[in-house]
């Protein structure tokens, strides 16, 4: 991982950083955005406290500085590719790859008890919104979904690791639909 600083396009200088996977990151003060999308396969109906995921946990690369950094997921966003779908989701958190069910359409098993030395804490999504586009739900310390949460992270990671859940049966699915996720951070 390296920092740079660079002029943006009005000319103001500012800090980058150039994670381990070659993707530049803004820095604005100490604000860290990790996104990370999933196809999901959604070949049948999801039933309430179904996990969404590719068979894999959804990872959230480089939200500290350092390995073994700590700070405070202060705001987070789900996106899903299908309209008209509004189901409450829950992301579960991690400071390492959970053992819980992450395949696609299964039941929830989170949280195990192998699991619990590495939970950080959940976040509960308002419903998701539909106006048109991609639905969308944006959780934030104003509204109910657990934020701010503070969290370290093992001396070997800079990454978070969800399952995420939908709270309600989710009827309408599309196969082969994206969910994007998005945490943003504050790097302690």
């Amino acid at each position: 991982m390296s920092d740079i600083r660079a002029k943006n396009p009005a000319g103001v200088w500012g800090d980058l950083r150039r994670s381990d996977n070659g993707d530049m990151l803004l820095v604005a003060g100490r604000l860290l955005s990790s996104k990370t999308l999933k196809i999901l396969a959604a070949t049948t109906d999801y039933a309430a406290e179904d996990v969404m995921s590719d068979g894999s946990a959804w990872e959230f690369k480089d939200v500290v500085f350092n390995k073994g950094g700590g700070g405070y997921i202060v705001k987070a966003r789900a996106l899903l590719s299908t309209t008209g779908l509004i189901p409450r989701l829950t992301l579960y958190l991690f400071d390492g790859s959970p053992t819980s069910a992450v395949t696609d359409n299964a039941a929830n098993t989170a949280l195990l008890a192998a699991d619990i030395n590495f939970y950080i804490g959940k976040i509960d999504f308002p419903a998701l919104e539909d106006l048109g586009g991609y639905s969308e739900t944006i959780a934030t310390p104003s509204t109910y979904g657990n934020l701010p949460i503070p969290f370290v992270l093992s001396a070997v990671s800079t990454s978070i690791y969800g399952i995420l859940v939908t709270r309600d049966a989710i009827t309408g699915e599309a196969a082969n639909m994206t969910m994007t996720l998005q945490l943003m951070i504050e790097a302690a």
